[in-house]
């Protein structure tokens, strides 16, 4: 019975057992190159199965093998660039980084589009044309728009995304909802030299309504606040007015009187994309915002109604030009 169940179990060996129930004019050599015939069409397929089912884990093999090999490389050396242009530092060999950089670094350079799609949605959402034909330093001409900071659709996912861009480029932390309702943006547009249909918005101005600010320590008492660092508490009392100026930034060398003053418009954020700077668009951006931001009311800088957040070294530079050392400090 043993001997039987091998025979079962085998395509060759059934084709034996049907030998003596053949003619005898059946030749022996002929049946067997028949089934064996048989046999060898059978083969190929078993063969592909076979090779089917090992390639796909060999690929998978090599793959996992290339990405540990990649990684065991970069623990020698650093993966981490600071890109020159845009100032992001990301990691090198990581997609999600890499694309980041590529999108933000096009960003920061040449500024985002404004098409069709937002101008079928402004009126929707109450954008306003501030100021058309604005000329620039280099004769081109554009517009100013503005609308609220907190609005939705398409335009504010395009103005979510504009302020990821710049708190990046600034290292600042995002608006908080609070702040976005009581903001309007200000966008500068010109058109796009490469779509007639379409214009580039190279710069923006997010201006929030504020209650109070701090004026920015003159020079000599800036000189004063230095000297008051280096002597003692017997030289130099702690109720001197030189020790209650609140630092801003030691670079640039930016001090605060502590005093709160009555301010109605604050800049929290500043941005013009470095391949459209030095055409006087923040300065035309920030002049429309004071005329404008609260109906009917004209704000002044020099007088002290507008006050910026802690400026970076550019933004100081502005809010001495635009506010004639009128601006005021504010903390966000």
């Amino acid at each position: 019975m043993q001997s039987m169940t091998k025979v079962k179990r085998t395509y060759s060996s059934r084709s034996r057992l049907s030998l003596p129930s053949s003619s005898p004019s059946s030749s022996p050599s002929t049946t067997k190159r028949k089934h064996f015939g048989e046999g060898a069409e059978n083969e190929p397929p078993t063969k592909k199965r076979i090779t089917n089912k090992t390639s796909p884990s060999e690929r998978s093999t090599k793959s996992k093998q290339s990405v540990l090999r990649q990684l065991h490389f970069s623990i020698e050396t650093s993966v981490l660039r600071t890109c020159t242009v845009c100032g992001l530092s990301y990691t090198q060999g990581a997609p999600d980084d890499e694309s980041l950089h590529r999108a933000h670094c096009s960003r920061v350079q040449r500024g985002m589009e404004w098409g069709r799609e937002e101008e079928r949605e402004a009126g929707k959402v109450g954008v306003e044309e501030i100021q058309s034909a604005v000329k620039l330093k280099n004769g081109k001409k554009g517009r100013i728009i503005c609308f609220k900071a907190n609005v939705g659709g398409r335009i504010g996912s395009k103005l979510a995304i504009l302020l990821e861009t710049i708190n990046l480029a600034l290292s600042s932390p995002p608006l908080s909802t609070d702040i976005l309702q009581s903001s309007k943006a200000y966008l500068y547009l010109i058109p796009s030299l490469t779509n007639v249909h379409r214009e580039k918005i190279v710069g923006c101005v997010i201006a929030q309504r504020i209650s109070t600010a701090m004026t920015v320590a003159t020079p000599s008492e800036t000189l004063l606040k230095g000297d008051s660092n280096q002597a003692t508490d017997r030289d130099l009392p702690p109720s001197s007015p030189t020790h209650r100026l609140v630092t801003v930034d030691t670079t640039s060398g930016l001090f605060c009187n502590p005093e709160a003053l009555p301010t109605p418009l604050g800049i929290p954020r500043l941005f013009v994309p470095s391949a459209h700077r030095r055409q006087g668009i923040a300065s035309r951006l920030l002049s429309a915002a004071a005329a404008t931001f609260i109906y009917g009311c004209r704000l002044d800088p020099v007088n002290g109604d507008v006050a910026f957040t802690q400026p970076t070294e550019g933004g100081h530079a502005i809010m001495q030009n635009w506010g004639r050392g009128g601006v005021r400090i504010y903390e966000e």
